[in-house]
């Protein structure tokens, strides 16, 4: 099943994601190479692709698991939930409709 991560950064979470950036890519290019991977990406806190110094709010993974269980045991693992990139998150079932 499709499960939808959404994760909100803590206040000033900008260096910390820099710092475990290289960490928490290599989880989800296993996920992508693995075929269970349907989008990733950070929320700019600002209108643009690249924030700058204004950095982001927080991050979307959509990515397929066999359940709840071996989602939340990958967010678990996750570097930036580990090291305080992320305040909050949550864990959804998510149905692809569209495209």
């Amino acid at each position: 099943m499709w499960y939808a991560i959404w994760a909100e950064d803590r206040p000033d979470s900008l260096e910390l994601r820099r710092q475990y950036r290289p960490e928490h890519l290599l989880r989800l290019h296993q996920l992508r190479d693995q075929g269970r991977l349907m989008l990733a990406g950070p929320l700019p806190a600002i209108d643009m692709d690249d924030p700058g110094e204004a950095g982001f709010t927080g991050s979307l993974i959509i990515a397929e698991f066999a359940d709840r269980q071996e989602a939340q045991r990958w967010l678990d693992a996750e570097p930036y939930n580990i090291h305080g990139v992320y305040a909050r998150t949550t864990l959804k079932p998510f149905r692809k409709t569209l495209p």
